[in-house]
Order: C-alpha cells, then structure tokens, then sequence
C-alpha cells in the first residue's frame, strides 16, 4: 500500500487525468507548425513573434510555448529584451518536418483521427466493435471505415508508420538472422482479396494486429501456400507480456484496436499459436525493447 502521504496527494492519479492534456498540447504546437518555425530560423525568438509568423494571437501563443518549455520540448532563454523560445534537440529531430526521424505524420495522425475516435472508448468498451461510425459517420461496411476516413488519411497513416519505422525498423531486421533469404515479399495491399506471389521470406509488418484470430488464421494460410519450402513469415507487432501485465505502450495500442479496427494486441503465445495453425514451425521471438517486436516462422 502507499503512505498515506501518497494518499493525501495522488500525484499519479493526477498525472493521468491530465495525460491528454499534455498529447495536445504537443499535437497543437506540431499542427502550428512552432517548431518548424524555430528549426527554419535558428535563432531564439519571443512569443510576440512566433504568432505573428505563424497568424496566432499573442497570449494564446505564449501559453502554448511556455506548456511546450514543461514538456521540455522548448526551452527558454531570459534576456534584458524578453523571454525567448528555440528548440530542444529532441525537437528538433522528431518533430519538425524536414528531420529524417520525424515523427509529424503519425502525431498528425493520433491528433486529427485517434484522439477523436478515444472519445467513444467507453462505447467500444461496451459494444466490442471500433468506433469510427459515432466518430466520423463512416459505415462499418466502407472500405476505409475499418482504419481511414478516405484514401488521403489511409496514405497520411501509411507515412507516419514509416516514420515510426525509422527509429525502430533496424533493430527489427536485425533481430533475426536473414540473410538465407534471397526473395523477400513485404506483404501490404488488398491481401485478403489479392494474390499473394510465391517469395522465401514475407514480412507482415503491423498488419495482424489489425484483424481477429479468423482472419489472422486465414491471411497466414494464404501466405503459407505461397511460401517455399524452407521459407518463413516475419511478423512485426508490439508484443504483449504473457500475462498481459504490460508493456503499457502495447496495452494502450490494443485499446486502440479496439476503438479504430477489429483486431487487438497479442503475446508471442498468441502469435506462434496462429502460426502453427497455419502449418508454420521453428518459431522464434524477439523483443526488442522498442515499439516493435519480432516472431519468425519457417515452412518444413
């Protein structure tokens, strides 16, 4: 139990109620384009400023720069002419645009659809179904209705997951040792309608988590009758601990499963019982200690 200090003060208690408050503030300073601004001039410069290059008022902007300096996001430098604002190499590398490891597209994404559709968790929570019909009107039978509003934001979310990627696609591929496979096939598109082309190794990044247990089991079959012998499926998912105790990152990315698709976060258990299913053996798992996680499988 805690003291009873902790009791009269619930400090993380507080700090998750106000846990949406801080992914706003981010997502508004990125939406703004405030750090882009700072990486364009390389120089420090105050409130005043910032908002009127960026069309903002005044104390609105200096409210969300001094938010942004809590985050550590901004910091703030005093001087006899004012206070002035530059960027925090932090963000300078993920959150302007121009950066290679920017991370703009996927915090645009979180901001403008999955901040809106975790309006109605608890309705998903109830009803076990994604709620993109009360957050956007979109027909559960749309062809975009399970993830995106239309074909722009499906190649907006594609952007931001290679953006993600950038930062923890290395240490995936090298969780494994590849090099036995010469024809490599990363699974992506229609697949469930489409033929999927004979190749020795199939990565199916991001993908499972999308869908239930039956449509899992029917995806990985068709990728098994196209395998050769002797090839493998390389699954690339966030993986849940055995007893579902964390990570949070991946509790929190099942909950969004629940509310924007109709699939769900899964254990390696989990996954190498869907693929023995499929006819795929010799599983091996990798935790990278990052966002992404790695379960080879090989055709006999």
């Amino acid at each position: 139990m805690g003291s009873m200090e902790d009791l009269d003060y619930p400090q993380l208690i507080l700090q998750y109620n106000s846990g949406f408050l801080v992914s706003k503030v981010m997502f508004t300073a990125c939406e703004l384009g405030v750090f882009d601004l700072l990486l364009e001039t390389g120089e420090a410069m105050s409130s005043d400023t910032i908002a009127a290059r960026l069309g903002t008022s005044s104390t609105g902007m200096e409210r969300l720069l001094d938010a942004c300096v809590g985050l550590k996001l901004l910091a703030v430098e005093l001087t006899q002419e004012g206070v002035f604002y530059r960027n925090t190499e932090i963000s300078n590398i993920y959150l302007t645009k121009s950066s290679p490891k920017s991370q703009y597209h996927i915090i645009m994404y979180y901001s403008n659809s999955v901040y809106l559709c975790w309006h109605y968790l608890a309705d998903a929570v109830r009803e076990g179904r994604n709620q993109y019909e009360r957050a956007f009107g979109i027909s559960s039978n749309d062809p975009f209705g399970a993830m995106y509003r239309s074909e722009e934001e499906m190649v907006k979310f594609m952007a931001g997951q290679n953006s993600v990627w950038s930062i923890c696609g290395r240490d995936v591929l090298a969780a494994f040792d590849l090099s036995t496979f010469t024809q490599i096939y990363d699974l992506g598109g229609d697949f469930f309608n489409d033929s999927i082309p004979e190749a020795e190794l199939y990565i199916l990044s991001k993908i499972l988590h999308d869908w239930d247990d039956d449509k899992c089991r029917q995806l990985l079959a068709k990728v098994y009758n196209a395998c050769k012998p002797g090839g493998g499926v390389l699954l690339v998912e966030s993986l849940l601990n055995e007893d579902k105790s964390g990570p949070l990152e991946t509790q929190l990315y099942s909950m969004n499963m629940l509310v924007q698709t109709e699939g769900k976060e899964r254990t390696s258990a989990e996954y190498s019982k869907l693929l023995e299913a499929a006819g795929f053996g010799e599983i091996q798992v990798k935790r990278t200690g990052k966002l992404y996680d790695a379960v080879l499988g090989r055709k006999q």
